[in-house]
């Protein structure tokens, strides 16, 4: 339920989602580093197992039983394959691109949700959607410059990925009427270790250090403080105030990018970054208007 809408539950709001955004892209940077030193199906599923671990010692003592009060366990499951999914599409992507094309990319989701609203919710998108649908996919292929030297095959996994969670988030405005943000974040993640757990276990190596196990866990926690922050959020403000505050995740990528892998976006993955961001803060606007 959603807070009263004062100045002060905005700023938390914004606060939260804020954090959010450093959570997730600390995440794909600590994934981007595990991926050379562990099976990228490994690090996905230790992804999971920890994050079940972890947020159930945290959220446990508070919701009891509720944790895992559901109301659709095939709504539950079908959530936690599409995170699987998702996640391990990102993370064998995060192999071989840089962290801000990886993000670059995922900004097209709201572009893709507008579409697929569209298509499956039978809403109406005027020319000025349409516009900025067409203009913030022309972003996407500056990014991705298909047929170019700057073009790798990994990237349609990251354009897949954007897909899925186009369809993950649909998926989860339905569950939120009937799901608590607590039970829908455990359980689709317990889910997902289900699901991954035989795929990833044939292929075991035994991290080799105490500095990989750290950097496991921060990637577990993160991810789970994550999708918490941003759950919180919404309770505390719209969604039309925290969508922009959703971009700045593309500003920390590039700086783990530079920080801790050397690499620095070149002026095509920039402009096409802009191109794809300013699209959909141009639809978040039109929503609002709107309301």
């Amino acid at each position: 339920m959603l807070n009263s809408d004062t100045a002060r539950s905005r700023r938390v709001g914004i606060l939260l989602v804020t954090a959010a955004t450093l959570c997730f892209a600390l995440l794909d940077a600590c994934a981007k580093w595990l991926v050379q030193h562990l099976p990228v199906v490994e690090v996905v599923w230790l992804r999971f197992a920890l994050h079940v671990l972890l947020m159930g010692l945290l959220l446990a003592p508070r919701h009891g039983p509720a944790l895992v009060r559901v109301g659709s366990w095939k709504m539950q499951a079908l959530r936690g394959s599409m995170l699987a999914a998702m996640t391990a599409l990102n993370f064998f992507a995060l192999q071989y691109l840089q962290l801000a094309e990886t993000g670059a990319i995922q900004f097209s989701v709201p572009l893709l949700i507008a579409m697929l609203s569209s298509w499956l919710l039978r809403e109406r998108l005027d020319a000025r959607r349409w516009a900025a649908i067409a203009v913030g996919f022309a972003g996407v292929l500056l990014v991705i410059r298909p047929g170019s030297h700057a073009f790798h095959p990994a990237i349609l996994l990251s354009v897949l990925n954007a897909l899925l969670y186009a369809a993950f988030n649909l998926l989860t405005r339905r569950m939120a009427a009937t799901e608590t943000p607590e039970s829908m974040q455990w359980i689709s993640a317990l889910f997902a270790t289900l699901w991954l757990a035989p795929f990833a276990l044939p292929q075991w190596q035994t991290p080799a250090s105490a500095g990989v196990w750290g950097v496991m866990l921060l990637c577990a926690l993160m991810g789970g403080l994550g999708h918490l922050f941003v759950a919180q959020a919404h309770r505390h403000a719209s969604a039309a105030v925290l969508g922009p505050f959703l971009y700045q995740q593309i500003l920390y990528m590039t700086l783990w990018g530079w920080l801790v892998f050397d690499q620095v976006p070149d002026a095509f993955v920039v402009a096409g970054a802009g191109v794809v961001v300013a699209s959909g803060l141009y639809l978040l606007w039109l929503e609002m208007r709107r309301a």
